[in-house]
């Protein structure tokens, strides 16, 4: 091991060998690519670095060494074609093994990568391309997606299209581009605060953010691989993630890297939980990280105990709040405590679990040391222990991991932005411990009867109920309460709405809960609302309650 991680980070440590104090070094010229993955590239070669497999059966390990040659072949193949130095490049290739070296080139040749999900349909695609001026696009054969591209229409900007898959009339082959270029790459200059990333966030209200970052972005996740998801550079770090969504950029890509980790990559259409609880046994997965769902889909649908998981030494948790009967269910199946942490696309982690801490189950855990974090009311005062407020992340000085501004939008940024602070719009409280405590978005706080409830905590609380599948909690307009809790629900297999099953949930709530916070109003329903991302979209369903 090289210890490159050390070059950019000063730490120290508590009497109990926790993570205390955490600054990073930035260099002007310092581009992830080159830096970091190929200095691995060059000084250990044979070093592994992606363990990638799909549902057929196929299975591809890369080195270090292999995936600098990949990404200086696909580099000179990208500039042949006209893609430039701050060009802005979609990339859509799902968990094909292709991503981790398509986008490094990208990253050393200066252009602006933005990874997209499989899902983007026609409006989408223009959408993105007007929005951010693309100039290139890189995606895989199937899904639609080349033909989403095609029928696009007015994206004059778009001049380059290159395919992964099968030979296509007006789109460059991937696979042949790459294999006919050198790999020879001469450094091409570049500067830390030169645009490097950028995600466009789905949001539950308006068109998606395009959250651009900078390349100091790459080392904002050295403290997410090595102090959350623990990561051990001879084992294989596995997180749960389509290439398009930032998680990638959190659980497979940057931080493991750096702390020169082998990443895990499992190709497939469709999440089954036993599938990929078997791949995790058989290629003896080291750390996993996962939205709560897919933990809940694992203790539900799948079977735990049927397969050997004594290969996974940490696992964490990240994407939605958890609900401590998940927790404790994980605990007694495998030994291990789910170890939550929060943050947003504009930011890396700031909440975490830190390694060697002791997790409350149902807490985001404590403010990581890389930044500054309160809870503030709406006045900005900082909210005493037990009493909900803002999130708020430091941003004088700014801070490696954070955005660097929503891309060509001054006013959204600016409203989020400002006083020397991020303002994250979620809303928590602290406790006399210093834990921190989820309870929704400022939009999604329900306000009756003088309460002010957020949806989490009976979100929780529903879905320990064996009828309910999922549920989203929402307020609905009342000339008494100002608002009623409402709970609008889709039902496990075997379950069929009716009044009997209504009082039966409500009933239950109350007796979980305080009595005030129990859903007045059930809706059942076959789907809930959501982004692309997943996310729940509340605000449909306050939308349409509110006419």
């Amino acid at each position: 091991m090289r210890n490159i991680h050390l070059r950019y980070v000063e730490e120290e440590y508590d009497k109990n060998g926790v993570l205390s104090s955490y600054k990073m070094k930035c260099p002007k010229d310092f581009n992830y690519a080159f830096d970091v993955i190929d200095d691995i590239a060059i000084n250990d070669p044979d070093r592994r670095a992606l363990l990638w497999c799909d549902t057929k059966g196929k299975e591809r390990t890369f080195t270090f060494g292999e995936i600098k040659k990949l990404s200086d072949k696909a580099a000179n193949f990208f500039l042949s074609v006209g893609i430039k130095k701050g060009d802005a490049v979609m990339v859509v290739l799902k968990n094909h093994y292709h991503f981790w070296y398509v986008l490094p080139a990208l990253h050393k040749i200066g252009a602006l990568a933005i990874p997209g999900t499989f899902m983007l349909k026609k409006h989408d695609v223009e959408y993105r391309v007007r929005s951010a001026s693309v100039s290139a696009a890189i995606c895989t054969e199937g899904d639609g997606l080349p033909e989403a591209f095609e029928a696009a229409e007015d994206i004059p900007t778009l001049k380059c299209k290159i395919l992964l898959g099968a030979p296509r009339k007006g789109w460059h082959d991937l696979d042949a581009g790459i294999d006919k270029a050198s790999d020879v790459l001469k450094r091409i200059p570049s500067k830390i605060d030169d645009p490097m990333l950028m995600y466009f966030s789905s949001g539950t209200t308006g068109m998606p953010k395009m959250v651009l970052y900078d390349h100091s972005y790459a080392i904002g996740h050295i403290s997410t691989a090595k102090h959350w998801h623990d990561v051990d550079p001879n084992g294989l770090h596995y997180t749960i993630a389509d290439t398009g969504w930032a998680k990638v950029a959190w659980g497979k890509l940057y931080g493991q890297w750096f702390m020169e980790a082998a990443v895990f990559a499992y190709d497939y259409d469709k999440f089954v939980p036993d599938d990929v609880l078997g791949a995790i046994s058989r290629y003896k997965v080291t750390t996993l990280c996962c939205p709560p769902t897919m933990y809940r889909m694992f203790l539900n649908e799948g079977d735990v105990k049927k397969h050997d998981l004594s290969c996974l030494k940490h696992t964490t948790i990240a994407g939605e709040a958890l609900n401590p009967d998940v927790y404790y269910k994980w605990l007694e199946l495998t030994g291990l405590k789910l170890m939550e942490g929060y943050g947003q696309t504009e930011t890396t982690l700031t909440v975490l679990n830190i390694k060697g801490m002791e997790p409350k189950p149902g807490s985001m855990g404590k403010p990581s040391p890389q930044y500054r974090i309160d809870i503030v009311d709406t006045d900005g005062n900082s909210c005493p222990p037990g009493v909900t407020g803002e999130i708020i992340v430091g941003t004088e000085p700014r801070v490696p991991g954070l955005m660097v501004e929503y891309y060509r939008d001054p006013d959204k940024t600016s409203s989020t932005v400002y006083g020397g602070w991020h303002h994250t719009g979620d809303v928590a409280w602290m406790d006399e411990d210093g834990y921190i405590w989820y309870v929704g978005r400022n939009d999604d706080i329900i306000k009756s009867s003088g309460y002010r409830i957020g949806p989490f905590e009976i979100e929780s609380v529903l879905t320990n109920h064996p009828a309910v599948k999922e549920c989203a909690v929402t307020g609905v307009p009342d000339e008494v309460r100002g608002q009623l809790v409402k709970a609008t629900i889709v039902l496990n297999k075997g379950h069929a709405p009716s009044d009997e099953l209504k009082k039966e949930i409500q009933n239950f709530v109350k007796k979980e809960t305080a009595p005030y916070k129990y859903p007045r109003v059930v809706e059942f329903v076959d789907a809930l609302p959501k982004t692309l991302s997943g996310k729940i979209r509340r605000t449909e369903i306050r939308a349409r309650d509110s006419k």
